[in-house]
């Protein structure tokens, strides 16, 4: 019992210091795409001390919900690798809380609390942020819930762990069309949730600005937790993305240190793969304006389908 209780713990604290690091990986990638050096792959850590040793800056117009917003999505961040594969294979004392489903519910806590303090502070890119941000979350939520009940009939559960199990006990549900479906439909999802979006949604111009307009009214410490938090939810999708449908292998099985040291150590370069492939179909695709942003909601919306009705068909 003991063991398991580190192993929960271990999991937090991999998703805890680690996202800094895959955002790091991940900005290097697309600088040396892009035939520049780069900040090097520690520079998120960096950045985040920087900003937890500035002044807090409170607009005059914001009511609790803009010191709230960043400790809720913050501690939602945490509460989400207690329920899925981080580095074991088996559930933990906590796992049994929630399903996949209920996971996504607490990411999506988090962005509906900086969507919320984004309108709270009353200012104009606060507000294009937030509106711009729910004008995609319309599109995205429904795909990812048919994903979610294209994961359900295919393991007839939806506990990551039987997913995970299910998809490396038998290679023919691996390779059926279903779960194909399925991975490409999530993985447009991920270039959506992770802000890779095929226009320049990133950026502080205020024709394009997405996630930068939520959390532009913020600064120091807040805005620190908010970019934290924003990285662990990368973290937390590329870790559902490769350990319940691409890569179910490379778990600990029996919970020992050296197995869970080799889970972190196969976790990343699973990382490393994703993260190569995002950042070449992020870096190749031509910008399109942003009134096309659902062009690839769609396309992800038609695979999710596509998977139930092969399901259905088999």
């Amino acid at each position: 019992m003991t063991r398991d209780i580190l192993l929960q713990i271990a999991q937090v604290l991999a998703v805890l210091l680690l996202a800094p690091l895959l955002q790091g990986i991940i900005l290097q990638f697309e600088e040396r795409v892009q035939r520049a050096r780069g900040p090097g792959i520690f520079q998120p850590y960096r950045d985040l001390w920087k900003l937890f040793h500035k002044q807090i800056l409170v607009p005059d117009t914001a009511s609790w919900m803009f010191w709230a917003a960043p400790v809720v999505a913050f501690t939602c961040m945490l509460t989400v690798p207690i329920l899925i594969p981080v580095l074991t294979n088996f559930p933990l004392p906590l796992s049994d809380m929630g399903d996949i489903l209920g996971g996504g519910l607490i990411l999506t806590l988090g962005s509906f609390m900086i969507t919320l303090t984004g309108l709270d502070a009353g200012g104009a890119y606060g507000g294009i942020g937030s509106s711009r941000a729910v004008m995609v979350a319309i599109l995205a939520e429904p795909t990812l819930i048919l994903v979610f009940v294209g994961i359900t009939l295919l393991a007839k559960a939806m506990l990551p762990f039987v997913v995970n199990h299910l998809l490396v006990a038998q290679p023919a549900v691996y390779w059926s069309p279903t779960h194909l479906f399925l991975v490409a439909a999530f993985f447009v999802l991920l270039l959506v949730e992770t802000d890779r979006l095929p226009i320049h949604s990133s950026t502080h111009i205020e024709v394009y600005m997405i996630e930068e307009g939520r959390v532009l009214h913020y600064a120091g410490p807040l805005l620190a937790l908010l970019r934290w938090a924003s990285m662990m939810k990368q973290f937390i999708l590329y870790t559902i993305f490769c350990n319940v449908l691409l890569l179910p292998w490379g778990l600990s099985i029996l919970g020992t240190a050296s197995g869970t040291l080799g889970a972190v150590v196969a976790l990343m370069l699973k990382f490393v793969l994703v993260a190569c492939v995002v950042v070449l179909v992020d870096t190749t695709q031509s910008r399109l304006r942003f009134y096309r942003y659902q062009e690839p909601l769609a396309a992800s919306f038609l695979l999710a389908v596509l998977s139930i009705v092969a399901t259905q068909l088999s």
